[in-house]
């Protein structure tokens, strides 16, 4: 069964930089959608960012310009670097992967990591 595990997340001041990364331990990466999600107390789930297998990008408007999803087929790792970090982003940061394989389709998520951004 293939899992996903987020690591890199942490306590943070305002300001600073972080790099999470997501491994999946059956290398699906390579052929899946992949994306890290964030949840705050009390707010739902919501994107921010995503890379396809084309390895186009996208980015939630609040991240723009500040953080960057890449991956790296090779350690079958993807990651999410994030720069300039503001309190708002405080959150749990999931990762996620989707792809259909003989006719079923996958999504997939690992058990997040905590993010904290505070002085």
């Amino acid at each position: 069964q293939v899992q996903l595990v987020e690591s890199g997340g942490g306590l943070v001041q305002p300001g600073g930089s972080l790099r999470l990364s997501c491994s999946d331990s059956g290398s699906v990466f390579r052929g899946a959608n992949v994306g890290w999600y964030r949840q705050a107390p009390g707010n739902q789930r919501e994107l921010v960012a995503a890379i396809t297998t084309n390895e186009g990008t996208n980015y939630a408007d609040t991240v723009k310009g500040r953080f960057t999803i890449s991956r790296e087929n090779g350690k079958n790792t993807i990651y999410l670097q994030m720069n300039s970090l503001k309190p708002e982003d405080t959150a749990v940061y999931y990762c996620n992967a989707r792809w259909t394989a003989l006719g079923y389709d996958y999504n997939i998520w690992g058990r997040g990591t905590q993010v904290t951004v505070s002085s």
